[in-house]
């Protein structure tokens, strides 16, 4: 039963739900480090590698999922998420493991990233919602550092498996299935919300004595501190994500066609520049997050991120220049708008629907990748990776300004301090 089962609380129940992390980034990253593995093996055209893609967890794949998975998690609870995503998830990966034709490998890709897309709102409002005030970037910051080491170890895996080409893929997918198997057991003892179910109790007192306010997803543009927090924290997310999540796919591809890199070189450079957000995400974000000027950390990270896409742009793409990219990039990373977002996202909005305003948001920003992943290629192959760099420069400066402009004022405060700050 249920209620005999122990109860999975504090740090535990924080890496719990950040494994999802490690299991959704890692999709991506399997998909990515095996695309032309897979495009050989099933005879697969361009048209057909745009819709996988596109479709992807990278892309809209991830997109529609996080907009369901936000309104199931404010309308029926976290913890209903929990019991059920990764058996989805985990039947996705199996059909990718043993893809014979094209439609098996296309569905089984979709399946995993709405998957993926439906945990993202869940998982960061839950860490948020059940941290202490004065640990909330840290143990937010532990879904980043899951979502690094996913990727780093799967690129580690890749270049190790190497040599068995096609099969050597399947295999990641099967870890990757492994390791969502015993998150999905690890997970069934989590409690539901405290806060999502004094709100519920609230909201019920309210509808008894006709007092009940109609907080729905129109009031997210109704009200004017949602849109002020929607334009801060699409303004970073989508448009630093319009850079790091057309990495996230193409940047093996970018080493081999630009760089002249084989494709283990690629997939070895790659995991040291996960390494190194690893590294920064835990004594970056999750040590000092709580602690230091937010506005001074995120302009930090932001900053060495557009050093990076300039070094990369403009110099010739050497093993020099490479090495710089990935040190500033990964390094940046790990402070940068990502981690950011998942703090912010979960502070800004109230109980009622704070997983529904992520998986809206989150859902325009993957939305933005699956057409910016389209056009991606076109403009390397008809302009040049010189004009590609130029406009990810241009991205990255835009998420700067606004997030050094907007940065909110919430470090060391409890939810329902900064909700009765921003809503009365």
């Amino acid at each position: 039963m249920e209620s005999g089962r122990k109860k999975t609380t504090g740090w535990k129940a924080t890496i719990a739900i950040a494994m999802a992390n490690y299991i959704e980034a890692g999709a991506i990253i399997a998909a990515a480090s095996s695309l032309t593995l897979w495009q050989a093996y099933l005879n697969i055209d361009s048209v057909g590698v745009g819709l996988l893609s596109a479709l992807s967890a990278n892309a809209l794949g991830a997109a529609i999922g996080a907009l369901v998975g936000g309104y199931i998690t404010d309308k029926f609870g976290r913890k209903i998420v929990f019991h059920y995503d990764l058996l989805v998830y985990m039947f996705g990966i199996l059909l990718i493991m043993f893809s014979f034709n094209f439609p098996m490998l296309l569905v089984g890709t979709v399946i995993t990233g709405i998957a993926v897309g439906v945990a993202v709102p869940v998982s960061w409002t839950y860490i948020a919602e059940e941290a202490p005030s004065k640990q909330r970037a840290a143990r937010v910051g532990a879904a980043q550092l899951a979502w690094s080491i996913g990727p780093m170890i799967t690129f580690f895996l890749a270049v190790l498996l190497e040599p068995l080409g096609l099969l050597g893929s399947r295999l990641i997918f099967l870890h990757l299935f492994i390791v969502a198997f015993i998150t999905w057991f690890l997970r069934r003892g989590l409690p539901e919300s405290q806060i999502w179910s004094d709100d519920k109790e609230k909201q019920a007192l309210e509808i008894n004595k006709a007092k009940a306010q109609k907080s729905s997803v129109s009031d997210l543009f109704s009200l004017k501190v949602n849109r002020q927090a929607i334009y801060l924290l699409i303004g970073i997310y989508l448009f630093w994500n319009l850079t790091s999540g057309a990495m996230g796919y193409f940047m093996p591809y970018i080493y081999e066609n630009v760089g002249g890199l084989s494709n283990g070189q690629a997939n070895l450079l790659q995991a040291f520049l996960w390494m190194l957000t690893v590294l920064t995400t835990y004594f970056g974000f999750m040590r000092l997050g709580d602690k230091v000027n937010q506005r001074f950390l995120f302009g930090l990270g932001a900053v060495t991120g557009v050093i990076a896409w300039l070094i990369l742009t403009f110099m010739p793409m050497n093993w020099i220049s490479l090495i710089l990219f990935v040190v500033l990039w990964g390094s940046a990373a790990g402070i940068g708008a990502q981690a950011f977002y998942a703090l912010w996202t979960s502070e800004l909005f109230i109980t009622r629907y704070r997983a529904t305003a992520q998986g809206l948001m989150y859902f325009i920003v993957r939305s933005g990748i699956a057409v910016w992943s389209f056009i991606l290629p076109i403009i390397m192959d008809t302009l040049s990776f010189t004009v590609a760099g130029i406009v990810m420069i241009i991205f990255l400066v835009i998420h700067l300004v606004i997030g050094v402009a907007m940065t909110p004022d919430t470090r060391g405060k409890t939810l329902e301090q900064i909700e009765e700050e921003r809503y009365g």
